[in-house]
């Protein structure tokens, strides 16, 4: 995931109308080495399950697909996102392997504690094509720290970027606080901000399309001298993939590779299989384990229009039938200020349906409140959590 998303994971509560909340699968193709499309939010494991590819557009509703062949590999098929290269990128289309807000690669050896994290425990290597033209991203590891060594939802602990390049004038989230440093034998320069959480980024000052064999040790302790990483928090997740402001198509991960050696084995749901032909009620009296996440939005000005982004995940075993969705936003006082429903929704397990909302902003400048809500066929709210928050500026 990239900078921009807030996540809040929520206690399990019975659905009547069964199941638990998520973006629609892609198909799956009975051919060995069939070509799979991902848009929006949608996943696929790869490599027999030991990574996970992700489209993750979480901050344009702009068509955006990537594709993917069962390997380490995948290609940004399309892109229409054309965000303001001043603000939130749009996507993140991205393989990892780790945990990724509760999702869990299996075997992946993490997580492992920062203090003992030693040169070699963990490497990576990547591959890229980078076409040039319009387009604006920048091509970037995304790796994640917990103050737990799990997290359901969004990692509570440090994002630390890797950008191996760029291209268009698009810049790390926060301020530049060193230049030229050099690190692991190579050149970067750093970035820090806080956004709720500490996101740190290392821009290689030479850019390349490809590592081999990166060790993150000497990066992670850098973090830590600096103190934006605590030696007690755990590295869950390793991501690798591009940003994306504008454009992008025909960007690629042509290889990716995790090692980690010493960490603990983390439980992991087993590869997606293909969803029913229809939606299947979960059986009565069964329990779902609902997640919703907001993607905050770029800050709008009063009475202009801005993306607010809701993703519903179903983390349970069985089909969600017939939900309505709620995305609301609410005033300081509590007041709704602009809703959107969208109802009759199926989702299967271990999926997130994407909703995004176009909210004209209110007249009055503040922070408004961002709420997901989870409603049955009769209206019944089964789930309600604030979710994030806009400032109208």
């Amino acid at each position: 995931m990239t900078p921009f998303a807030r996540t809040l994971a929520l206690s399990a509560a019975l659905l009547a109308a069964g199941g638990l909340l998520s973006v629609g699968l892609p198909a799956v193709s009975s051919a060995a080495a069939a070509t799979t499309t991902l848009c929006n939010s949608q996943t696929a494991h790869v490599d027999g399950g030991t990574y996970t590819v992700e489209n993750n557009e979480w901050g344009s509703s702009e068509p955006e697909c990537i594709s993917t062949d069962g390997s380490t590999g995948f290609t940004v098929a399309n892109s229409s996102i054309a965000n303001s290269t001043y603000g939130a990128p749009g996507g993140y289309p991205a393989i990892y392997r780790g945990c990724h807000w509760g999702a869990c690669t299996p075997g992946s050896g993490l997580p492992i504690q920062v203090s003992k994290i030693r040169a070699g425990t963990v490497t990576t290597s990547w591959s890229t094509s980078q076409p040039g033209g319009s387009s604006d991203y920048d091509v970037a590891y995304d790796i994640w720290f917990n103050q737990t060594p799990t997290a359901s939802g969004q990692p509570n602990g440090t994002e630390l970027m890797i950008w191996l390049n760029h291209h268009g004038p698009v810049q790390p989230f926060g301020s530049e606080v060193a230049r030229n440093v050099g690190i692991g034998g190579r050149g970067y320069n750093v970035w820090f901000g806080n956004q709720g959480w500490n996101t740190v980024s290392y821009t290689m000052t030479t850019g390349t399309t490809s590592v081999s064999n990166l060790d993150l040790q000497p990066l992670i302790a850098d973090a830590v001298r600096r103190g934006y990483i605590s030696p007690s928090w755990y590295l869950i997740d390793v991501e690798a993939g591009f940003e994306l402001w504008h454009g992008g198509a025909g960007l690629a991960t042509k290889s990716f590779s995790v090692k980690a050696v010493g960490g603990a084995a983390v439980a992991s749901p087993s590869p997606a299989s293909p969803s029913p032909a229809g939606p299947a009620p979960s059986p009565a009296g069964s329990s779902p384990d609902m997640s919703l996440q907001a993607i905050s939005p770029d800050a709008p000005a009063p009475g202009t229009s801005t993306n607010v982004t809701v993703d519903f995940k179903n983390n349970g075993p069985a089909m969600a039938a017939n939900l309505t969705l709620v995305t609301e936003i609410l005033n300081s006082a509590g007041a709704v200020v602009g809703s959107q429903s969208q109802a009759g929704q199926n989702v299967a397990p271990q999926q997130t349906l994407n909703e995004s909302y176009g909210w004209t902003a209110a007249a009055q400048a503040g922070t408004y409140t961002i709420e997901g809500l989870v409603q049955d066929s009769a209206g019944k709210t089964l789930e309600r959590a604030q979710v994030g928050a806009v400032t109208v500026q």
